[in-house]
């Protein structure tokens, strides 16, 4: 099987007409006529990636956010960028970055990270296609089976994602009373992996009362909250690296044991100390 027949099987899951307009995704370096014999699969393709699948004897990189977003004037070992790409040509790696094709796609990011939180009746926060066709697009909103408290949501979240920690920014909501708590019961839920501070007014106007997600700063979180809405931040890493099992499983179910598939492990990019 060569890298063009492994692109196609790649795109019948997420085709790259789910993604953003200033996105970049697809075939970003390599050869399309070059025999596939192992992809390792990781979130970036950072150095240890890279090297990760140098020394498994793979072929083929994929990953979920691109190495390439501007354009490159030249390539060489003067900047991190050009070093990388160095390496996989020197390794005849064939490089695919499926980003928000893969965020948007019917089963897959947006999808598979409601169902890890029990979102049921989920509609995307931010579709991507028109009236009649299946549902797509960034990030998830809809309702839990049965209320839960704050405290137990983050939990979930840790359990479920295999994180260390979370940010929280809590909206005050109402007792039986009508008093103000912030133990209060929560059920229609939002999430949206990687970077979500854009999500925020799509989760608001959606009526949820929890948005999951990362890189969200001080004043996005505070604002957040003073509309009523609770917003945590798992982190980008936090919520993505689902990709890497994902896609890993998927590909092995397609390619059976033609290809051999490598997973990067699991590495959170930052520590809390």
């Amino acid at each position: 099987m060569n890298v063009q027949e492994v692109v196609n099987v790649l795109e019948r899951l997420a085709p790259p007409s789910y993604a953003m307009s200033w996105d970049n995704v697809g075939l970003l370096a390599g050869r399309r006529d070059r025999e596939a014999t192992g992809i390792y699969i990781g979130l970036d393709a950072t150095e240890q990636v890279i090297e990760g699948a140098v020394e498994a004897g793979c072929n083929m990189l994929l990953t979920h956010h691109p190495l390439l977003f501007s354009p490159v004037k030249k390539i060489s070992d003067g900047d991190f960028v050009g070093r990388r790409l160095l390496t996989m040509i020197e390794h005849g790696i064939s490089y695919y970055a499926m980003h928000t094709s893969y965020d948007s796609a019917p089963g897959c990011m947006a999808d598979r990270a409601a169902a890890m939180l029990y979102i049921e009746d989920g509609e995307p926060l931010e579709p991507v296609n028109g009236p009649g066709e299946p549902q797509a697009g960034i990030g998830k909103v809809g309702r839990l089976a049965q209320e839960i408290t704050l405290d137990q949501l983050c939990i979930r979240i840790k359990e479920k994602f295999q994180i260390p920690s979370l940010k929280v920014f809590a909206a005050m909501g109402r007792d039986e009373e009508g008093k103000q708590v912030r133990d209060h019961m929560l059920r229609r839920i939002a999430v949206s992996p990687g970077s979500g501070k854009s999500m925020i007014q799509p989760a608001l106007d959606a009526g949820a009362q929890v948005l999951v997600t990362g890189d969200i700063g001080h004043h996005e979180g505070i604002d957040a909250a003073a509309c009523g809405m609770t917003v945590i931040d798992a982190g980008h890493y936090g919520l993505e690296h689902i990709f890497i099992s994902h896609m890993a499983g998927y590909l092995r179910e397609q390619l059976g044991e033609e290809i051999k598939i490598v997973e990067d492990g699991f590495c959170m990019p930052y520590r809390v100390v």
